[in-house]
């Protein structure tokens, strides 16, 4: 623990205080590329961070859905509907059917492959549900 004091405590702030930071706008151009490298690092800490916070709450950014309503993933089907609900009798498929799963199809309910340029632009892993006759 004592470690971990010391460079809060005492460590980071120097290094800290050592930093070429201008105090004008102006300043910024009197740097010296020494400076500049100087201050690469801690410019590297603050963008991960902001990044790493960025993924955290910004769904679109983890690939999720995309538009200004990032938490749908239906952007396409049946829009004017307040739920899309398909009734699909058993006797009018054919002995196997592929069914829609990632509202990307234009085949509206059967799956058409999409997901798959879905899957590699956000990598996911969703696939069709696919009903299968039994024979008797």
């Amino acid at each position: 623990m004592e470690p971990i004091s010391n460079l809060v405590k005492s460590t980071l702030p120097d290094y800290l205080s050592n930093l070429p930071i201008p105090s004008s706008f102006g300043g910024w151009f009197s740097l010296s590329f020494k400076d500049w490298l100087s201050l690469i690092p801690p410019t590297v800490v603050v963008a991960g961070i902001g990044y790493t916070g960025y993924l955290a709450f910004c769904p679109a950014a983890r690939g999720n859905c995309s538009g200004k309503n990032s938490g749908l993933c239906n952007s396409q089907i049946k829009k004017s509907e307040a739920k899309v609900v398909d009734m699909i009798d058993v006797e009018d498929i054919a002995d196997k059917a592929a069914f829609c799963r990632c509202w990307k199809t234009k085949n509206w309910p059967y799956c058409d492959g999409s997901h798959g340029e879905h899957n590699k632009l956000t990598g996911d892993n969703v696939g069709p549900v696919v009903v299968v006759k039994k024979k008797k």
